[in-house]
């Protein structure tokens, strides 16, 4: 098995994230005109079609296909992680629950939405202090 080195990860994770942060911003100025800004229909949309993405390149790579593992730190950690952190976080959380961890998978679930809501609150907050 091929051991790899830290500046190999390093490099594959970059690449997908700089084109993963791209696309974002590319596809968000597209919803913005496409759709308007009354609503944030980009950010939806990216966490959506990002939860899709991973969703369906995670079954391929590890149910239908044998690739390289390399694939995984260039869609999945850089391009996907980049383009959506969200993707991840719906992934994680459903990966929990169809493995029988109901607790843990609605623990992240409803976890990170309600702490991250409060958490932003508290960001807000301490940032009108300053």
């Amino acid at each position: 098995m091929h051991a790899w080195s830290g500046m190999e990860k390093f490099l594959l994770i970059s690449l997908g994230a700089v084109l993963g942060a791209n696309t974002r911003y590319w596809v968000g100025e597209w919803a913005a005109r496409a759709w308007g800004t009354t609503f944030p229909y980009g950010t939806l949309f990216i966490n959506l079609t990002g939860s899709f993405l991973l969703g369906l390149f995670m079954t391929l790579i590890t149910d239908r296909f044998l690739v390289d593992p390399r694939w995984r730190m260039l869609i999945a950690i850089g391009f996907l992680g980049a383009y959506t952190t969200f993707s991840t976080y719906a992934y994680e959380s459903v990966r929990l629950i169809s493995e029988g961890q109901w607790t843990a998978g609605l623990l992240n679930l409803f976890g990170s939405s309600l702490a991250g809501g409060g958490c932003m609150l508290l960001g807000i907050w301490a940032g009108k202090l300053v």
